[in-house]
């Protein structure tokens, strides 16, 4: 269809536009308590399920960690949050958890490097699961997770919690479904925070709480740097999808999801290493994207110095019609209308401190995002319960994810990619087609679609 026809359909979906996720209930409280487990017991692993403690009678039963001082710390803090007031199990080794085959719900909270595994071997064992993004480390990880899911019928919610941001959904609703955008012809999105791209440490012995070689696991093994672990290991393109992994995927699935769009037909991305020459980490401190839909051009950058263009708006979604101009960020939405200085909407998040009062304590939680991934959690327990798919279904979370690894395949090709969904291959280019899936360490098996 054509941008005027897209637009057309949107507002037509307007009727329909209320999601369950949004209002489902303080039934949750009703509902059967499950058992739970946690792998990856750092920051968001335990962001994650301390929301998921907050709006259902879950027992959290497990943990994994390879950090045994996470990993206590997490079990301490848990049996303060959760009812019975019990420890969960403690493991380091997800395997020997999965194992036990008792778990209804797994969150998955590790490098990106395990997520594929961990997953996949989650819902084998019968687990549904929420994990982190991006989904994987490379696209064909991805499309066996998705391949999984499906094979063992479970529900897989990825942490993308744009989707049930209130402000967010308000915006999409109030704004674009209204059509108060008029033709939407380009989209960029943008990240200009420092992201610790700039540290630079000596490597140095793992030290003896960490099982580093499990830490590793099917990632080369590099010689540890204290910038890995914790949470740095991002800078790492052995471990992670660098910046455009991490943060460039919440945008991109931010606009895919409230325009409807589906897979990128081509991708084509310019960067490098500019600034931080010097720095431990190896993911480019520069990078613009273009990703190419039938619909329109979203543009991604990615700059880790100097000042936001829009000093309001660091990590942001910016929706361009003939009728005006969209804001969105983590922290408010504003639409301006054609020609004027001052938005005729806004939005902002709110704490829901009156609810929550732990919120406002807990260590490293943000704080303006705690209340959509409370309600991320829900839709999950609701998708679960409904044996439906979430808001972030695990094939939403494969198509944003690989959409930013082409991107990152496109800067070190020097090249612009053209993508085929339905063969999950780049066209003619043998060379790209050969990096779709990494070379994993001695030990470990790259999981297909063939293997799950």
């Amino acid at each position: 269809m054509d941008r005027r026809q897209f637009l057309t359909t949107a507002a037509a979906t307007t009727a329909i536009a209320a999601l369950p996720h949004v209002t489902f209930a303080q039934d949750l409280q009703d509902l059967k308590p499950k058992r739970v487990g946690l792998i990856g017991c750092g920051w968001y692993g335990k962001c994650d399920l301390l929301r998921l403690i907050q709006v259902a009678p879950v027992e959290v039963v497990s943990i994994c960690d390879v950090d045994t001082q996470m990993r206590q710390g997490a079990a301490e803090i848990i049996a303060t949050r959760q009812k019975s007031g019990q420890q969960p199990r403690q493991f380091g080794d997800h395997r020997e958890m999965l194992k036990e085959k008792d778990l209804d719900i797994c969150l998955i909270g590790t490098p990106d490097h395990w997520h594929a595994l961990a997953m996949i071997e989650a819902v084998r064992s019968g687990a549904d699961v929420y994990t982190q993004k991006p989904i994987s480390r490379d696209i064909v990880e991805g499309q066996a997770m998705v391949a999984a899911a499906r094979k063992y019928d479970r529900v897989v919610q990825v942490g993308t919690q744009r989707r049930s941001t209130a402000h967010l959904i308000e915006a999409r609703d109030k704004v674009i479904h209204e059509g108060l955008l008029g033709t939407i012809g380009h989209a960029e999105i943008c990240c200009y925070y420092g992201m610790g791209r700039n540290a630079k440490r000596d490597n140095c012995p793992p030290p003896e709480y960490l099982d580093f070689d499990m830490w590793t696991g099917p990632a080369p093994k590099l010689p540890f740097n204290p910038v890995m672990h914790p949470r740095s290991w991002r800078m790492f393109k052995e471990f992670g999808n660098g910046i455009m992994g991490d943060m460039c995927i919440h945008m991109l699935d931010t606009v895919r999801w409230m325009l409807d769009l589906g897979w990128p037909t081509s991708v084509n991305s310019r960067g490098g290493t500019y600034v931080w020459k010097d720095a431990t980490g190896n993911v480019p401190d520069t990078q613009v994207a273009t990703f190419d839909f039938p619909e329109l051009d979203v543009v991604w950058t990615h700059r880790t110095y100097g000042d936001a263009p829009d000093r309001d708006y660091p990590w942001a979604v910016f929706l361009y019609g003939d009728k005006g101009t969209l804001k969105a960020s983590v922290n408010k939405y504003e639409f301006f209308p054609k020609g004027r200085r001052e938005p005729t909407l806004t939005g902002a998040p709110k704490t829901e401190w009156d609810k929550y009062p732990e919120d406002q304590h807990e260590k490293d939680l943000e704080q303006h995002v705690a209340a959509a991934n409370r309600a991320h959690q829900r839709d999950f327990l609701q998708a679960i319960e409904n044996r439906t798919k979430p808001v972030a279904d695990i094939e939403q979370g494969h198509i944003s994810t690989a959409s930013c690894i082409l991107a990152n395949m496109s800067l070190e090709l020097g090249r612009s990619l053209a993508w085929n969904p339905e063969k999950h291959k780049v066209i003619g280019d043998a060379e790209a087609n050969k990096m779709l899936a990494r070379e994993y360490r001695e030990g470990y098996e790259h999981p297909t679609v063939d293997n799950v």
